[in-house]
Protein backbone atom coordinates (compact mmCIF):
# COMPACT_ATOMS: atom_id res chain seq x y z
CA UNK A 1 0.00 0.00 0.00
CA UNK A 2 2.92 2.75 0.88
CA UNK A 3 4.66 1.68 -2.33
CA UNK A 4 1.42 3.00 -4.27
CA UNK A 5 1.39 5.52 -2.47
CA UNK A 6 4.99 6.79 -3.06
CA UNK A 7 4.56 5.99 -6.37
CA UNK A 8 2.47 8.95 -6.88
CA UNK A 9 4.55 11.29 -4.28
CA UNK A 10 7.23 10.40 -6.18
CA UNK A 11 6.15 11.80 -9.58
CA UNK A 12 5.60 15.52 -8.61
CA UNK A 13 4.29 16.59 -12.26
CA UNK A 14 1.75 14.17 -12.84
CA UNK A 15 0.12 14.76 -9.91
CA UNK A 16 -0.12 17.97 -11.11
CA UNK A 17 -1.25 17.28 -14.54
CA UNK A 18 -3.80 14.83 -12.76
CA UNK A 19 -4.91 17.53 -10.69
CA UNK A 20 -5.64 19.95 -13.38
CA UNK A 21 -7.83 16.69 -15.45
CA UNK A 22 -9.95 16.42 -11.95
CA UNK A 23 -10.90 20.06 -11.65
CA UNK A 24 -12.16 19.85 -15.57
CA UNK A 25 -14.03 16.89 -14.80
CA UNK A 26 -17.90 16.48 -13.66
CA UNK A 27 -17.78 15.03 -9.90
CA UNK A 28 -19.94 11.99 -11.05
CA UNK A 29 -17.43 11.62 -13.96
CA UNK A 30 -14.07 11.73 -11.38
CA UNK A 31 -15.86 9.22 -8.99
CA UNK A 32 -17.13 6.74 -11.81
CA UNK A 33 -13.60 6.93 -13.41
CA UNK A 34 -12.08 5.98 -9.36
CA UNK A 35 -14.72 3.64 -8.73
CA UNK A 36 -13.65 1.19 -12.25
CA UNK A 37 -10.36 1.87 -11.26
CA UNK A 38 -10.39 0.78 -7.55
CA UNK A 39 -12.45 -2.46 -8.91
CA UNK A 40 -9.56 -2.78 -11.75
CA UNK A 41 -7.17 -2.70 -8.79
CA UNK A 42 -9.46 -4.98 -6.17
CA UNK A 43 -9.75 -7.47 -8.67
CA UNK A 44 -6.18 -7.47 -10.37
CA UNK A 45 -3.78 -7.97 -6.98
CA UNK A 46 -5.66 -10.78 -5.65
CA UNK A 47 -2.69 -11.56 -2.72
CA UNK A 48 -3.68 -8.00 -1.16
CA UNK A 49 -7.34 -8.55 -1.47
CA UNK A 50 -7.17 -11.76 0.22
CA UNK A 51 -4.68 -10.21 2.95
CA UNK A 52 -7.46 -7.90 3.49
CA UNK A 53 -10.24 -10.02 3.75
CA UNK A 54 -8.15 -12.09 6.09
CA UNK A 55 -7.96 -9.18 8.63
CA UNK A 56 -11.23 -7.93 8.22
CA UNK A 57 -12.73 -11.40 9.17
CA UNK A 58 -10.37 -11.73 11.80
CA UNK A 59 -11.30 -8.88 13.34
CA UNK A 60 -14.80 -8.44 12.42
CA UNK A 61 -16.09 -11.90 13.29
CA UNK A 62 -20.37 -10.96 13.18
CA UNK A 63 -19.97 -10.32 9.38
CA UNK A 64 -20.42 -12.68 6.72
CA UNK A 65 -18.47 -13.49 3.79
CA UNK A 66 -20.39 -11.67 1.69
CA UNK A 67 -20.83 -8.98 3.96
CA UNK A 68 -16.58 -9.10 4.48
CA UNK A 69 -16.45 -8.94 0.73
CA UNK A 70 -18.44 -6.04 0.26
CA UNK A 71 -16.63 -4.16 3.35
CA UNK A 72 -13.21 -5.25 0.91
CA UNK A 73 -14.76 -3.23 -2.21
CA UNK A 74 -15.84 -0.18 -0.28
CA UNK A 75 -12.31 -0.04 1.46
CA UNK A 76 -10.76 0.45 -2.51
CA UNK A 77 -13.33 2.56 -3.34
CA UNK A 78 -12.89 4.79 -0.01
CA UNK A 79 -8.78 4.69 -0.70
CA UNK A 80 -8.83 5.74 -4.38
CA UNK A 81 -11.29 8.51 -3.51
CA UNK A 82 -9.15 9.69 -0.65
CA UNK A 83 -5.94 9.91 -2.23
CA UNK A 84 -8.04 11.76 -5.51
CA UNK A 85 -9.03 14.05 -2.62
CA UNK A 86 -5.48 14.56 -1.15
CA UNK A 87 -3.39 14.74 -4.28
CA UNK A 88 -5.98 16.33 -6.88
CA UNK A 89 -8.17 18.14 -4.94
CA UNK A 90 -7.09 21.63 -3.60
CA UNK A 91 -8.68 22.61 -0.42
CA UNK A 92 -10.32 26.28 -0.11
CA UNK A 93 -12.34 27.43 2.76
CA UNK A 94 -15.62 27.91 0.70
CA UNK A 95 -15.34 23.85 0.34
CA UNK A 96 -16.25 23.63 3.98
CA UNK A 97 -19.76 22.68 2.85
CA UNK A 98 -17.86 19.15 2.05
CA UNK A 99 -17.81 18.51 5.74
CA UNK A 100 -21.30 17.54 8.05
CA UNK A 101 -20.26 18.16 11.12
CA UNK A 102 -22.13 16.99 14.02
CA UNK A 103 -21.61 17.58 18.09
CA UNK A 104 -18.76 20.37 17.63
CA UNK A 105 -20.14 21.84 20.46
CA UNK A 106 -18.18 19.62 22.36
CA UNK A 107 -15.05 20.55 20.97
CA UNK A 108 -16.55 24.38 22.11
CA UNK A 109 -17.58 23.09 25.70
CA UNK A 110 -14.61 21.85 26.29
CA UNK A 111 -12.25 24.69 25.32
CA UNK A 112 -14.17 27.03 27.38
CA UNK A 113 -12.63 25.27 30.62
CA UNK A 114 -9.45 26.89 29.47
CA UNK A 115 -6.79 23.47 29.40
CA UNK A 116 -7.29 22.70 26.16
CA UNK A 117 -8.54 19.54 24.29
CA UNK A 118 -7.27 16.58 23.34
CA UNK A 119 -9.02 15.15 19.35
CA UNK A 120 -8.55 11.62 19.63
CA UNK A 121 -9.13 9.76 16.79
CA UNK A 122 -7.74 7.31 13.88
CA UNK A 123 -6.78 7.13 10.54
CA UNK A 124 -10.27 6.85 9.62
CA UNK A 125 -11.60 8.66 6.26
CA UNK A 126 -9.92 11.34 4.95
CA UNK A 127 -8.12 12.22 8.26
CA UNK A 128 -5.81 14.77 6.45
CA UNK A 129 -9.19 16.98 5.45
CA UNK A 130 -10.38 16.37 8.89
CA UNK A 131 -7.51 18.29 10.61
CA UNK A 132 -7.65 20.68 7.91
CA UNK A 133 -11.47 21.30 8.69
CA UNK A 134 -10.26 21.77 12.53
CA UNK A 135 -7.20 23.90 12.16
CA UNK A 136 -9.05 26.50 10.11
CA UNK A 137 -11.25 26.80 13.25
CA UNK A 138 -8.70 26.15 16.08
CA UNK A 139 -5.37 26.95 17.32
CA UNK A 140 -4.59 23.28 16.19
CA UNK A 141 -0.92 21.15 16.66
CA UNK A 142 -0.94 17.22 15.84
CA UNK A 143 2.01 14.88 15.84
CA UNK A 144 2.87 13.14 12.77
CA UNK A 145 5.72 10.24 11.18
CA UNK A 146 6.97 12.23 8.40
CA UNK A 147 9.93 10.14 8.53
CA UNK A 148 8.44 7.78 5.58
CA UNK A 149 9.55 9.30 2.28
CA UNK A 150 6.10 7.92 0.97
CA UNK A 151 4.15 10.00 3.10
CA UNK A 152 6.26 13.01 3.82
CA UNK A 153 5.02 14.69 0.62
CA UNK A 154 1.77 14.57 1.98
CA UNK A 155 2.59 16.04 5.72
CA UNK A 156 4.56 19.06 3.28
CA UNK A 157 1.63 19.84 1.35
CA UNK A 158 -0.88 20.07 4.46
CA UNK A 159 1.83 22.19 6.09
CA UNK A 160 1.86 24.69 3.60
CA UNK A 161 -1.85 24.79 3.87
CA UNK A 162 -1.49 25.79 7.55
CA UNK A 163 -1.76 22.25 9.17
CA UNK A 164 1.06 22.66 12.12
CA UNK A 165 2.59 18.92 13.08
CA UNK A 166 5.17 17.92 15.18
CA UNK A 167 7.43 15.13 13.36
CA UNK A 168 7.16 11.91 15.66
CA UNK A 169 10.61 10.70 14.07
CA UNK A 170 12.73 14.06 14.30
CA UNK A 171 11.64 15.56 17.68
CA UNK A 172 13.14 14.23 20.96
CA UNK A 173 10.26 12.70 23.07
CA UNK A 174 10.44 14.91 25.96
CA UNK A 175 10.57 18.04 23.55
CA UNK A 176 7.38 16.45 21.90
CA UNK A 177 5.98 16.55 25.04
CA UNK A 178 6.81 19.84 25.94
CA UNK A 179 5.79 21.67 23.11
CA UNK A 180 2.27 19.62 23.29
CA UNK A 181 2.08 20.45 27.28
CA UNK A 182 2.73 24.07 26.52
CA UNK A 183 0.07 24.20 23.23
CA UNK A 184 -2.70 22.99 25.69
CA UNK A 185 -2.16 25.11 28.42
CA UNK A 186 -2.47 28.22 25.74
CA UNK A 187 -6.02 26.71 25.59
CA UNK A 188 -5.37 25.21 21.74
CA UNK A 189 -6.41 21.92 20.71
CA UNK A 190 -4.02 18.72 20.42
CA UNK A 191 -4.99 15.99 17.17
CA UNK A 192 -3.62 13.25 18.39
CA UNK A 193 -4.00 9.41 16.42
CA UNK A 194 -4.53 6.87 18.54
CA UNK A 195 -4.31 3.55 16.15
CA UNK A 196 -0.56 4.57 15.00
CA UNK A 197 1.85 0.97 15.58
CA UNK A 198 5.65 1.17 16.77
CA UNK A 199 7.71 -2.05 17.97
CA UNK A 200 8.93 0.22 20.78
CA UNK A 201 5.47 1.93 22.22
CA UNK A 202 4.39 0.73 25.83
CA UNK A 203 1.90 -2.70 25.32
CA UNK A 204 -1.76 -2.00 25.20
CA UNK A 205 -5.09 -3.81 24.14
CA UNK A 206 -6.37 -3.89 21.08
CA UNK A 207 -9.62 -5.96 20.14
CA UNK A 208 -8.83 -8.51 22.82
CA UNK A 209 -5.25 -8.69 20.62
CA UNK A 210 -1.81 -7.71 22.85
CA UNK A 211 -0.06 -4.89 20.42
CA UNK A 212 1.64 -1.51 21.67
CA UNK A 213 -0.03 1.71 20.58
CA UNK A 214 0.84 5.09 21.93
CA UNK A 215 0.63 6.48 25.27
CA UNK A 216 0.21 10.25 24.76
CA UNK A 217 -3.00 11.21 25.15
CA UNK A 218 -3.45 9.18 28.53
CA UNK A 219 -0.01 10.98 29.26
CA UNK A 220 -1.45 14.75 28.81
CA UNK A 221 -5.13 13.77 29.87
CA UNK A 222 -4.14 12.39 33.13
CA UNK A 223 -1.28 15.08 34.15
CA UNK A 224 -2.90 17.80 32.77
CA UNK A 225 -6.17 17.21 33.07
CA UNK A 226 -7.11 17.95 29.93
CA UNK A 227 -10.70 16.84 28.14
CA UNK A 228 -10.43 14.13 25.53
CA UNK A 229 -12.72 14.49 22.81
CA UNK A 230 -13.13 11.07 20.79
CA UNK A 231 -13.61 12.19 17.14
CA UNK A 232 -13.84 10.33 13.82
CA UNK A 233 -14.96 11.44 10.47
CA UNK A 234 -16.08 9.04 7.22
CA UNK A 235 -16.75 9.54 3.45
CA UNK A 236 -20.48 9.35 3.34
CA UNK A 237 -20.85 9.50 -0.23
CA UNK A 238 -18.96 10.95 -3.43
CA UNK A 239 -16.75 13.80 -2.06
CA UNK A 240 -19.15 14.43 0.97
CA UNK A 241 -17.71 13.52 4.09
CA UNK A 242 -19.39 13.67 7.74
CA UNK A 243 -17.71 14.48 11.17
CA UNK A 244 -18.52 13.54 14.27
CA UNK A 245 -17.36 14.61 17.70
CA UNK A 246 -18.41 12.67 21.36
CA UNK A 247 -18.63 14.15 24.27
CA UNK A 248 -15.59 14.93 26.40
CA UNK A 249 -13.75 12.04 28.62
CA UNK A 250 -11.96 12.97 31.84
CA UNK A 251 -9.67 10.41 32.32
CA UNK A 252 -7.79 11.69 35.13
CA UNK A 253 -11.21 11.35 37.33
CA UNK A 254 -11.11 7.83 36.67
CA UNK A 255 -7.07 7.15 36.47
CA UNK A 256 -3.53 8.05 38.26
CA UNK A 257 -0.28 8.58 36.29
CA UNK A 258 0.55 4.83 37.13
CA UNK A 259 -2.66 3.66 35.21
CA UNK A 260 -1.49 4.80 31.60
CA UNK A 261 -1.59 1.35 30.27
CA UNK A 262 -5.44 1.32 31.50
CA UNK A 263 -6.62 4.67 30.26
CA UNK A 264 -5.31 4.10 26.79
CA UNK A 265 -7.47 0.71 26.77
CA UNK A 266 -10.24 2.60 27.09
CA UNK A 267 -9.14 4.89 24.44
CA UNK A 268 -8.68 2.03 22.46
CA UNK A 269 -12.01 0.23 22.96
CA UNK A 270 -13.10 3.86 21.75
CA UNK A 271 -11.70 3.04 18.66
CA UNK A 272 -13.11 -0.09 18.08
CA UNK A 273 -16.35 0.92 18.24
CA UNK A 274 -15.78 3.58 15.62
CA UNK A 275 -14.09 0.91 13.36
CA UNK A 276 -16.50 -1.84 13.34
CA UNK A 277 -19.30 1.30 13.07
CA UNK A 278 -17.59 2.47 9.72
CA UNK A 279 -14.87 -0.86 8.79
CA UNK A 280 -14.46 -0.20 5.16
CA UNK A 281 -13.21 3.78 6.08
CA UNK A 282 -10.21 2.64 8.01
CA UNK A 283 -7.19 2.61 6.53
CA UNK A 284 -5.07 -0.36 7.95
CA UNK A 285 -6.67 -3.44 6.94
CA UNK A 286 -3.48 -4.34 4.56
CA UNK A 287 -1.21 -4.63 7.84
CA UNK A 288 -3.25 -4.66 10.85
CA UNK A 289 -2.16 -8.16 11.25
CA UNK A 290 1.62 -7.29 11.59
CA UNK A 291 0.77 -5.50 15.33
CA UNK A 292 -0.05 -8.61 17.35
CA UNK A 293 2.06 -9.91 19.59
CA UNK A 294 1.66 -13.52 21.14
CA UNK A 295 -0.12 -13.96 24.59
CA UNK A 296 2.75 -14.85 27.40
Amino acid sequence: MYSWIGKLTAHERICKTLARIFELLPKSVSLFFLTALAHLFYFCIPSLRKQIQRNMKDILSDKSEKEIHQECRRYYVHLFVILSEIFFHTLQDKQLERFEVKGEGYLRQALQEGKGAIVYTLHLGNFFYYYWYLSRRYPCLTVVTAGSPELRPIYLLFQEMGCKGLDYDHTPPLALLRELRDHLQNNGVVFLLGDFWRPNFPKAHFFDRITRTPQGTAVLAIEQQVPVIPFYGYRKQGYQHELVFHPSLYLHEKYDKKQREEATNELNRILERIIKEQPSSWFYWFNVDERWEKEP
